[in-house]
This record gives C-alpha cells, structure tokens and sequence, in this order.
C-alpha cells in the first residue's frame, strides 16, 4: 500500500495549492486559473518533472469530470428568463465571433503563405474556447451583471458554434479532395450536436424531476455528482460531446425547477476541487517547446485570433444593439482555449497527416499561451466593466 502514498499526499498538498491559489490571486487581483496553470508548469514536465506518473495519468478523467461540470453550471445560465433579457446578444454575438474568427485567421494564415487547407483547419481551431477558464474568472470576481451574465452565455455554446464550424471546413476539404476520411463530417457532426442534445434532455428531464425530491441537504451533493459522471459517462460511450450535453443538461434543469439554484450551488461545491487539479495537469501537461515549434506561424495564428475575436464582438456587439461599452469588450473576454481546440486539432491530423506536425504543435503551443494570458485579459476587461459601470 505504500505506493498508493505518494499520490495520495501529492493530491493533499495540490487542493493547498489551490487555496494559495485562491488567497494570492485576490490580493493580487490575479486569475487563480493563471496561477494554477503556471505552478503546474513549473511542476510539469516543460519544468522540474516532479509530479508522479501516478497523479499525471489521472489528467483525463479529471479534465472529463472538471469540464462536465462546468458544462451544467454553464447551461444553468441559459434560463429562459436570462434568454429574454440577453438571449438576442447572446446569439448575435456568438455567432460573429465564431465567424470572424474563422475568417480573420483563415484569410489572414493563407495570406502569410500557408497552404489554404491547413489555413482553414487553424482557422477553424481558433474558433474554440476555455468555458471553465472564463467561468472560474468570473466567479473569482464576484460580479453577476448584465455583462457577466451575457458572457456566461456566450461561452456556454461558444463552442457549440465552433464544434460546427471544425465540421464545416472538414466537410469543405472532402469536398475538393483533401481529405482521405470515409465518414462525412457533417453526419458526423449532426450526430454529435443532435445526439449531444438529445442526450443532455433525457438526462435532464428526470434530472428536474428527481431533484431535491428524496430529501433536504445532504443528497443534492450526492444528485449533483451523479448527473455530472452520469452524462460524462454516457457522452463518452456514445462518442457525442460532454460538453454540449451538460449544458443542455444544466439548461433543462434550470428551466424546469423551481429550487434549481440550491442543486446549481452543490454542483459549483463539487466543482472546484476537480477544478483545482485539472488546472495543475493542465499546466503540467504544457509543452513550452511547442509555441517554439510552431514558428511564424504560430505567433501570425495567435495575432489573428486575438483580432478576429476583437472584431467579432465588436460587430455582433454592434449588430444585436448591446450596450457601446460591452461591444468592444465581449471578443477580449473570450480569449482563454483549451481541451476542445487540443480535440480539434488530434481530429484534423487523422484527416491531414501532411500538416499533422504543424496542426499539433501550433494549436498546443498557442493554447498553452491563451489559457496563461487569457485569463488575465478576461479578469481585466471584468474590472474595466465593473469600472464603467461604477462611473
């Protein structure tokens, strides 16, 4: 049993970690994702190597955990009462963003003189956000807004918006030859939007129903885990998105319970934890080669993401009548990306092995440097707003 020990006291020492995290990152006024991400870093691999096998090799359940749950909490702020208020911005936002993005990165990588498949692919990935990165920032805050309620939204199917359009321009690159796969991405992406939701519905449904329904306390905590491995689980199996289905799931529950907001709160309880350690492997799992790697390119991606988002909520902004202020803020505080642009881009190197080297290192390596900068600038542009708003 002594092997079990080491790892045992490495996960006790990491939720310490967090808890510096925390306090640091308050008096600071820094994001404690940042802080995490960084520590993990330097604990990691790119750094001193000194977390065990043991703890590493538990990344993927705890990023599958983590991510599921911040997937409800953010269905849970597609109310339809939010929807009524935000729900135009919200749509018209996203969408530009997503679409901005693709283009902007897309146009702008062909220009710098890259190949237009691997162009579009890159442009495709730049698409994809970090929901638990924006999240964690804006509860760290503290502030529940107009704005922060919108960009919880915006977040919460961000990805959804990005997931169709990796599939578009796979489904586009079939079109003229340039892919070798057998299946059809836009079979394959109906199935994992419609399959996903669908999915998210018969969970949440009972889920409404069951809830808070055995007793007070207690089994809420015990209801909120159950739904979080429950849908994470069956997602996984059926090969569909866990992230779309546990805001769906999050979604249906808010929108057909009365004492949702006690189930939301023990869901966010069990939350932070997984959080914690995800963040640390996440960091862990950083290659600070990588951006090296990627070259030119890379830092061209990088700055044509930074601006297609830019210009994206400054257009939907525009567009869906949001106020002056937040339309220039909205593509600033969705810079963080993570796990689903690393998907994207293992899912692109199957179907263009000739940039495969290229797709990997360029999306971890500029990842690697959203998800420590992005953070920062979405914990800025929350203070600038909460600024504005108290002038």
């Amino acid at each position: 049993m002594q092997e079990l020990a080491t790892p045992l006291i490495v996960l006790g020492l990491l939720f310490f970690v967090g808890l510096a995290a925390d306090r640091i990152g308050r008096k600071l006024r820094l994001p404690r994702v940042t802080l995490l991400l960084a520590f993990g870093l330097v604990v990691g691999q790119a750094g001193f190597d000194l977390l065990p096998s043991a703890i590493s090799e538990l990344y993927p359940v705890v990023a599958i955990v983590a991510l599921s749950a911040v997937a409800v909490l953010l269905g849970s702020s597609l109310s339809l009462e939010n929807l009524r208020g935000h729900g135009r911005i919200v749509i018209i936002v996203s969408l530009s963003v997503v679409l901005m993005t693709q283009a902007v990165v897309t146009i702008g990588l062909w220009g710098f003189g890259l190949p237009l498949a691997l162009a579009l692919v890159l442009g495709a990935l730049a698409t994809a956000t970090d929901p638990a990165a924006t999240y964690d920032v804006i509860d760290q805050s503290g502030q529940d807004t107009p704005f922060t309620k919108r960009l919880k939204g915006l977040v919460a199917i961000d990805d959804a918006w990005g997931l169709l359009a990796f599939s578009l321009s796979m489904l586009a690159l079939r079109l003229v030859g340039d892919t070798a796969g057998e299946e059809s991405p836009m079979l394959t992406a109906a199935y994992e939007l419609g399959g996903s939701v669908a999915l998210g519905v018969a969970i949440g449904w009972p889920g409404a129903i069951l809830i808070g329904r055995f007793s007070d306390g207690e089994p809420l905590r015990i209801e909120g885990l159950g739904l979080v491995f429950l849908t994470a689980g069956l997602s996984l199996m059926l090969g569909l998105s866990y992230l779309i289905a546990g805001m769906t799931v999050g979604a249906v529950i808010v929108n057909h319970t009365r004492h949702n907001s006690r189930a939301f709160a023990e869901v966010r309880s069990i939350e932070w934890p997984f959080l914690i350690i995800f963040f640390v492997l996440a960091g862990a799992s950083l290659d600070s080669k990588a951006l090296l790697l990627a070259g030119g390119a890379g830092l061209a991606y990088a700055l044509l993401r930074v601006l297609g988002r830019l210009l994206g909520g400054w257009i939907g902004g525009t567009l869906a009548r949001a106020p002056k202020q937040e339309s220039r803020l909205y593509g600033a505080a969705m810079l963080p990306q993570a796990g689903v642009a690393i998907g994207m881009a293992l899912a692109a190197s199957e179907q263009l092995p000739a940039y495969a080297d290229q797709i990997t290192a360029l999306a971890i390596g500029t990842t690697a440097g959203f998800e420590l900068i992005g953070p920062l600038v979405t914990a800025f542009v929350l203070s600038r707003q909460n600024t504005n708003k108290s002038g």
